[in-house]
C-alpha cells in the first residue's frame, strides 16, 4: 500500500512537472527594442514582437534573438578615384537597424559584411563621378545619395539604413600641394580681377565727371546765348521803338525833327569822345556852340509846334 501511494506521488510530481515545464515553454516574454523568430521542425514559423508570446510547446522553438536598435558599423575607409583622376580615401561610416528580422536571418548570414561590401562598391560610384573640389564641397549632397542607394540595396536583407557619413577626406601630400598651388592661383587671379575692375570703375566714374563737366559747360553756354539773344532782342525793339519814335517826330515836325537827330547823335559823338581813357586832349570844332544853340532853337521849335 505504501509502495502504491509513493508510486502515485512520484507519477503526479512527473505530471505536475510536466505542466510546469510545458507552461514554461509555451510562454515567452519578449524585451523591449528585440523580436525573437520562431522555427517549427527547422522551418521558419513566425516573428515575436516585445511583449508576451504563446509558442506551441516542444514544436516551436526560439531560433535568434534580432535586436532592432539602430546600429553603427565600425568606421572603415575606401579608396575612390574621381572623375579628376585624383586618388583619395574616404573614411565612412553607416547607421542602420533591423526591420524584418526574418530576413536579416535567411537572406543572408553577416548583416554588417553585406552592407559594408555594399557601401563601398555604392561609395565608389557615387565619388567617381564628382572631382576632387566637389568631393570636399558636396558632402552632404553626396550623403544623401549614397543612403538612398544603399537603403535599396538593404531593403531585401530586412535592413533600413538611416544614415550615411562620410566623416573624412583623407588626400596624399602631393595632392595637397597642388591644392595649395591652385588655390594660391586662384586667389592672385581674384586679386587681378579685382584690381581691374576697380581700374575700369576709376575710368569710368572719371569720364562720367568729364560728361557731366561738359554737360554744364554746354549748358552755361546756352543760357549766356539764350541771355545775349534776348539782350539783341530786347535792344533790337528799343532801336525799333525809338526808329518809330523818330519817324512820329518827323512825320509830324518835318526838317526840324531830322535836325535835332542829327545834332543829337553829334553831341553823343563828343560825349563818348570826351568820355575815352586814351584822349589825353580834345579839341573841338569852333561851331560847336553854335550846334548847342541850334539844339536849343529846335527844342524850342518842336514844343510850339506840339502846343
Amino acid at each position: 500500500m505504501e509502495t502504491f501511494l509513493t508510486l502515485n506521488t512520484i507519477i503526479s510530481l512527473l505530471i505536475l512537472g510536466f505542466i510546469i515545464l510545458t507552461i514554461y515553454l509555451g510562454i515567452k516574454i519578449v524585451p523591449q527594442s528585440t523580436e525573437y523568430v520562431v522555427e517549427r521542425f527547422g522551418k521558419y514559423s513566425k516573428t515575436l514582437s516585445a511583449g508576451l508570446s504563446i509558442i506551441v510547446p516542444y514544436l516551436d522553438k526560439i531560433a535568434h534573438k534580432i535586436s532592432i536598435l539602430e546600429r553603427q558599423l565600425k568606421e572603415f575607409t575606401i579608396s575612390v578615384i574621381s572623375r579628376d583622376n585624383v586618388e583619395v580615401k574616404l573614411e565612412t561610416t553607416v547607421f542602420y537597424r533591423i526591420t524584418d528580422a526574418s530576413r536579416s536571418v535567411y537572406r543572408i548570414r553577416d548583416v554588417e559584411s553585406a552592407i559594408n561590401t555594399a557601401a563601398t562598391s555604392i561609395v565608389r560610384s557615387a565619388a567617381g563621378r564628382l572631382e576632387l573640389d566637389e568631393l570636399q564641397s558636396s558632402r552632404e549632397s553626396m550623403n544623401e545619395e549614397i543612403s538612398k542607394n544603399l537603403k535599396e540595396a538593404a531593403e531585401v536583407w530586412g535592413v533600413d539604413i538611416t544614415r550615411t557619413e562620410i566623416t573624412d577626406i583623407i588626400v596624399d601630400e602631393e595632392t595637397k600641394s597642388s591644392q595649395r598651388q591652385q588655390l594660391n592661383a586662384e586667389r592672385t587671379r581674384r586679386a587681378t580681377i579685382a584690381e581691374a575692375e576697380g581700374e575700369k570703375r576709376s575710368v569710368e566714374l572719371k569720364a562720367e565727371a568729364k560728361l557731366f563737366e561738359a554737360q554744364k559747360e554746354a549748358e552755361a553756354l546756352k543760357i549766356t546765348a539764350d541771355a545775349e539773344a534776348y539782350a539783341v532782342k530786347i535792344k533790337a525793339q528799343a532801336d525799333a521803338d525809338q526808329t518809330k519814335l523818330l519817324a512820329d517826330a518827323i512825320d509830324k515836325n518835318g526838317q526840324p525833327a531830322i535836325n535835332f537827330e542829327i545834332m543829337k547823335r553829334q553831341v553823343d559823338a563828343i560825349g563818348e569822345l570826351a568820355s575815352s581813357s586814351s584822349s589825353k586832349t580834345l579839341i573841338l570844332p569852333t561851331d560847336i556852340t553854335g550846334i548847342l544853340g541850334g539844339i536849343e532853337t529846335l527844342m524850342h521849335s518842336i514844343t510850339k509846334k506840339g502846343k
